[in-house]
């Protein structure tokens, strides 16, 4: 999808050094990838503390068994 969009060049630059990505296009699609996934992140974030558990779940043991 071709888009124009009035983008920071100094951000784009500075963008391109730290991740070391060749084009521009490939910086702002790490951007926003990044972005993505830290929503998410703090989406999940906000459960913390509303969901009921099993004190009885052995993760260990389920563990053990995924392997066999």
């Amino acid at each position: 999808m071709a888009t124009n969009l009035g983008l920071n060049d100094d951000l784009i630059r500075e963008a391109q050094k730290l991740g070391k990505h060749r084009s521009k296009k490939e910086a702002v699609n790490a951007a926003l990838d990044e972005y993505v996934t830290r929503r998410k992140q703090l989406g999940i974030l906000k459960l913390f503390g509303k969901i009921d558990y099993d004190p009885r779940y052995n993760y260990k043991r389920a563990r053990r068994m995924k392997r066999h």
